[in-house]
């Protein structure tokens, strides 16, 4: 009986060694299963969406075969649960990115982020162009006028009323959300601007600042030329003078604009050709750069009336029209 009792004994210590061996290992292999590398060659898209948890999150990462043994997620969470709380939205695997590295990034939210730079000195209808083919946006050419709407501004005139510059997106935003973006940063620049414009300023409303602005933008890109090129426009306004600049007649012209203006398209009667009309045109021309806004809010302490280009990107600023024209001729006309 004694014999009986002892070979059961060992017999059942045996097997809850092998239990034990067996639960160790297999322990083992769950613990070490957040190292495993997904089998990708290249990035690739994966989305998360409402409802989704990690058992069936590994049932689609192994039926792309970029995981094996995707049952071990069911043990390994009982170990590290905080790996359960993954969260909806777009993500990207890399290659070199393990089961670990991918379930921290569905568990802090790292999504996608996507770009779209909205290029200061540019119209409204430039800017569509680089808005069709966003990635997960939709476009339509009705949506700056939305944003309009949605601000309490019903003119319909979108033109130069957002802001240039490059900004963050992931795949659940949508054109509108980021344009509002856009507006609303031009507002607090031009607000800030008129807030801390010269005393002398001969503008009347923020708008006209931002006009004035736009038309800087287009006519230098030449960061010490800006406030110089706002004090020939000032000054011009103070004493009754046409801007006579040639980037309004080039928005005036629109499509028909090929590249050269000939003196008929400088006699044209458009609302923006700044040779024909007083003052200022009836809309800005372009997106102005926060630059170009508070250059134009403050503009240098000079004499000048008149530039002209160098054709290096750079002007010559004149305070008579004697002067300008010697260097007009010298710079446009070859005559010296």
């Amino acid at each position: 009986m004694k014999k009986t009792i002892t070979i059961i004994l060992t017999s059942l210590m045996t097997l809850t060694t092998v239990a034990c061996v067996v639960g160790f290992w297999g322990y083992q292999q769950i613990i070490a299963y957040p190292s495993q590398l997904l089998s990708i060659e290249k990035p690739v898209e994966l989305t998360i969406a409402q409802g989704m948890n990690v058992t069936k999150l590994g049932a689609v990462l192994e039926s792309k075969q970029f995981i094996t043994d995707s049952w071990k997620l069911k043990y390994l969470l009982k170990i590290k649960p905080e790996y359960a709380h993954i969260r909806t939205g777009l993500y990207q695997i890399n290659p070199g990115d393990s089961i670990d590295s991918l379930l921290t990034k569905l568990n802090r939210g790292d999504e996608m982020t996507f770009s779209v730079t909205l290029i200061e000195g540019k119209t409204i209808k430039e800017w569509h162009e680089s808005l069709v083919d966003l990635p997960h946006l939709t476009f339509d050419e009705e949506v700056f006028n939305r944003v309009l709407i949605k601000n309490g501004d019903e003119s319909g005139l979108p033109e130069g009323k957002f802001f240039p510059e490059t900004y963050q997106y992931q795949a659940n935003d949508s054109l509108e959300a980021i344009l509002d973006r856009s507006y609303q940063m031009m507002q607090k620049t031009l607000a800030t601007a008129w807030g801390e414009r010269d005393k002398d300023l001969k503008l009347t409303t923020p708008y006209e600042l931002l006009t004035i602005a736009s038309i800087i933008e287009k006519e230098t890109g030449k960061p010490s030329e800006r406030d110089w090129v706002a004090a020939v426009f000032n000054n011009r306004l103070k004493l009754g003078m046409r801007l006579q600049t040639d980037p309004t007649v080039i928005y005036g012209m629109g499509e028909r604009y090929n590249g050269n203006i000939t003196r008929s398209d400088l006699r044209e009667h458009t609302a923006f050709n700044t040779y024909r009309i007083n003052g200022l045109p009836p809309t800005p021309i372009a997106a102005p750069s926060k630059a170009a806004i508070f250059a134009a809010a403050k503009p240098a302490d000079v004499n000048y009336l008149y530039f002209v280009s160098r054709n290096d990107g750079s002007h010559v600023f004149s305070e008579t029209l004697a002067q300008h024209n010697r260097a007009v001729n010298e710079y446009q006309r070859n005559r010296k």
